[in-house]
């Protein structure tokens, strides 16, 4: 169960596996006070998700043109990137 620590009015600002550093309520896995803790970071993250996505099209696009026009060999890429 995790254990989490509140402001003052109440909303979960922090979430820890163990008891300690301020976070010493324990809640349920299911408890809708975590659930909306973890809500907000990945809401929080949602602008840089979409300007990571946004350079990746971008990188995909030099490739492209780059294999196109025979400056570089699609077999000249890591394999990961193949």
């Amino acid at each position: 169960m995790p254990f989490v620590k509140r402001d003052k009015r109440g909303v979960v600002i922090a979430v820890s596996q163990k008891p300690g550093s301020g976070c010493s309520e324990e809640l349920s896995k299911d408890d809708p006070a975590l659930a909306a803790f973890f809500t907000g970071i990945t809401s929080a993250a949602s602008p840089l998700d979409a300007s990571d996505q946004d350079l990746i099209r971008v990188l995909e696009d030099v490739v492209d043109l780059l294999i196109a026009k025979g400056l570089i060999l699609f077999t000249e890429l890591p394999v990961d990137a193949q």
